[in-house]
């Protein structure tokens, strides 16, 4: 059987689907055609329905339960990981209503986070993620909320911190931070859930037993980026969450779903979120 499988070329998800894809461990007979794209830009295919299994921020879920289900492996959930609202200077010199903020994305859990923590903050503008610091350096934008790999770069490029959004979170909740997941159409077979579902723990668990073989793959889309920030990414990215979410992993999506439903920030969700075990 093939299928399409759709994750961003960041080293947390290459790293993850580096043993499917390379053929390091044994697909069951499921083929794979991998379909590599940014977060924001994977989150905006999914509402077409046309991937069977694809990455997905967490708040973008919230607008796709009617054809999508969360798989257990796979996920980025933890602490100390979460979106970081920076600008240039250490002072904001005006109220938080009048920033003008490039986000990456408005599905991104960063998005969401933000707009529970600053509800006033409005006039937001999306870049591809990889473009929020040069576009905040250049005056662009008062303020820009980084994801992924930038958290360990804006303080070397004389950028200074607002609001560590997942802070916020882990202080509001006392959960960790759910950022993003793979769905899989809901419309497939049970049996194929749980096959896709098993093949990409056994993904993440060869790539913790063997790190060194993923890492060409990894270095080859990670846009020249340093050695040491690819190992940074994976190591605060992929953790046991990423092998099953479990009952903790769970909670702490469902909290955040229905936090942002008190604010009517997503969708009301009426479908299973979860693919059985």
């Amino acid at each position: 059987m093939n299928l399409k499988l759709a994750f961003s070329p960041c080293p947390n998800d290459t790293f993850i689907f580096d043993a499917i894809v390379n053929h390091r461990i044994d697909t069951k007979g499921y083929s794979f055609e991998v379909i590599l794209a940014d977060v924001e830009e994977l989150n905006k295919n999914a509402l077409n329905n046309s991937v069977h299994i694809s990455k997905l921020s967490y708040s973008a879920m919230a607008y796709l339960t009617q054809n999508y289900q969360i798989l257990n492996a796979g996920s980025a959930l933890g602490k100390g990981c979460g979106p970081l609202l920076i600008t240039t200077s250490d002072k904001i010199d005006k109220p938080l209503s009048d920033l003008k903020v490039a986000i990456p994305g408005k599905y991104t859990t960063a998005a969401l986070l933000m707009k529970l923590a600053f509800p006033e903050v409005t006039n937001t503008h999306e870049l591809i993620f990889s473009e929020i610091e040069d576009a905040v350096l250049r005056h662009d934008f008062d303020a820009g909320l980084i994801i992924h790999e930038n958290r360990f770069t804006y303080q070397q490029k004389g950028l200074k911190l607002i609001k560590d959004l997942g802070a916020f979170w882990e202080e509001f909740s006392g959960a960790s931070i759910p950022l993003g997941g793979i769905a899989i159409q809901r419309t497939l077979p049970e049996q194929v859930k749980k096959d896709v579902d098993e093949l990409i723990k056994n993904s993440v668990a060869y790539a913790f037993k063997h790190p060194e073989q993923s890492l060409p793959y990894t270095k080859m889309h990670a846009q020249a980026m340093d050695e040491k920030v690819i190992q940074q990414h994976i190591n605060l990215y992929v953790n046991n969450y990423s092998l099953h979410l479990g009952e903790q992993g769970k909670n702490a999506i469902q909290l955040l779903f229905d936090t942002a439903r008190e604010i009517n920030a997503i969708p009301a969700i009426t479908e299973p979120l979860f693919v059985s075990e």
